[in-house]
């Protein structure tokens, strides 16, 4: 690194962050703005921006969407560095490699006319000759990325394992629900998983370090491992005794299906993983590892990090905060809800003890502490959920207490998340035939608190009102018992 990067380093730069919403930007935040760097954001809603408590810099956003061209009036924004950390696989099958390439593009126009001196793209490994969607799709970014004319640094990592994180995520459920696993042959492909700690120190060493300009580096641990033996290594950090058996003839399909529901992860998802997961992600160099006097930590230490994390309930993002390119912005239309042609269950209690108690159990609704009432028909409907290709409910929540816009719960998505305002607002993504809003809601009156609670439905067609007036009978003892469990003494 030269003395003037190294003087940039030192001072503090001017970011410019895309993806700051997402797992690996939401981290990359935190780290930027507490090491005294002014960040600014691109973000798709403004609604889901958290700026960090511990920051000790300026953090800005801006509302773009990278599917269009970015407004003229931004190219005068001060950037030293660019970091492109903006993906869409779980958002469809095949169609996210036109949106992937559609934002590039726009990004490449943007930045090539702003005074940004490198852009950091955080890449795919793609040493094989054949390659997925997905990591084609991360290949085609970097040459658009190219076509802006600034310094770029592409950074190719593999399997990154952290709290929340898609791979560790789906490794954790299958290890922990099931001792004897019955596995695709792709569980023998070999990889070379990363701890995201890791990749925040690779992402961050670059910035303005002239050795890293225009250079392509893989980034990997120490190990080079099948699934099958990351899946054994978890087991064993979590004492737990599995046993693995591979069945070659497993198809594409099927085995896009056994993950969807067996695991956590979503239907698109599942399908980008397992075609990407037939490939191998081996790095070909360790050259930046060397440069930046980075020790990367084993899997086994990674794993440890990860659940530590899971159990101080100190995960910093999860792979379900992210919406999806196409659906982000759709998706906080949906804060304001409707008043005319829908069905409602509307519920009003007197708080008889402490409101701010009220309000904790509120905003800690859902995962693991359930919903308060009945939780076996919320598990009921999780199920048919995904049986019918939803998310079931077994995403559950980054964070016990914590709540924030933008965050999976369950089945549903946090639209509005006020504790100044005692409001909680969520948003059903589960398949339901019209749209579906839960709201909880404090409110002081003459004679004390009230809890409020009110579940909106906007049916689609007359099957819509058929599903509503069906489950009439069950809303009416489950939206009854969960008020009460809430508002209790």
């Amino acid at each position: 690194m030269s003395y003037i990067s190294y003087l940039y380093f030192s001072l503090g730069m001017k970011v410019l962050l895309t993806g700051s919403t997402g797992y690996i930007g939401k981290r990359l935040l935190q780290n930027l703005s507490g090491n005294g760097h002014d960040v600014t954001c691109f973000v798709r809603n403004l609604g889901r921006m958290i700026v960090p408590e511990l920051a000790n810099a300026t953090v800005t956003g801006h509302e773009i969407d990278l599917l269009k061209p970015i407004p003229e009036h931004l190219h005068s924004i001060d950037i030293d560095v660019a970091f492109y950390l903006v993906h869409s696989m779980s958002s469809s099958i095949g169609q996210f490699m036109e949106e992937e390439a559609l934002s590039a593009r726009n990004f490449a126009a943007f930045i090539s006319k702003t005074n940004c001196r490198q852009i950091i793209y955080l890449s795919g490994i793609s040493n094989s000759e054949k390659l997925s969607k997905h990591l084609q799709s991360r290949k085609n970014v970097e040459e658009l990325l190219r076509e802006s004319g600034k310094h770029l640094t592409v950074l190719r990592a593999g399997i990154i394992v952290g709290s929340g994180s898609a791979s560790f995520e789906i490794i954790r459920d299958l290890m922990e629900l099931l001792p004897v696993v019955v596995a695709p042959a792709w569980v023998m492909t070999r990889c070379q998983p990363l701890g995201v700690a890791d990749v925040l120190k690779y992402l961050t060493g670059c910035m303005l370090n002239s050795d890293t300009y225009d250079e392509v580096f893989d980034i990997g641990g120490p190990e080079v491992l099948t699934y099958k033996e990351m899946l054994l290594q978890y087991a064993e950090v979590r004492g737990l005794k599995r046993w693995i058996g591979v069945i070659p003839f497993f198809s594409p399909r099927m085995s896009s299906y056994w993950l969807y529901f067996v695991t956590s992860t979503s239907y698109y998802l599942a399908v980008n993983l397992v075609d990407s997961m037939k490939v191998e992600v081996v790095c070909s160099d360790n050259r930046l590892q060397q440069m930046l006097g980075i020790e990367p930590l084993t899997y086994r230490e990674a794993c440890r990090r990860a659940l530590d994390r899971i159990n101080l309930d100190t995960v910093a993002s999860s792979w379900t905060d992210a919406v999806s390119m196409a659906k982000g912005n759709q998706l906080f239309e949906y804060v304001d809800v409707p008043v005319f042609g829908i069905m409602k269950d509307s519920r009003s209690l007197k708080i008889a003890g402490d409101p701010e108690k009220v309000l904790n159990r509120v905003f800690s609704i859902g995962g693991e502490t359930g919903w308060y009432y009945a939780n076996w028909i919320w598990n009921v409907r999780g199920f048919i959920d995904k049986m019918a290709g939803g998310v079931g409910v077994r995403r559950g929540r980054r964070n016990a207490t914590e709540l924030n816009p933008g965050d999976a719960l369950d089945f549903w998505r946090v639209l509005i998340a006020n504790r100044e305002n005692k409001r909680l607002l969520l948003f059903a993504e589960m398949k339901v035939p019209g749209e579906a809003w839960l709201e909880f809601k404090i409110d002081l009156k003459e004679d004390g608190f009230y809890l409020s609670q009110t579940a909106t439905f906007m049916p689609k067609g007359l099957s819509g009102r058929l599903y509503w007036w069906c489950l009439l009978p069950i809303h009416l003892v489950m939206f009854r018992g969960m008020i009460r469990a809430i508002a209790r003494k």
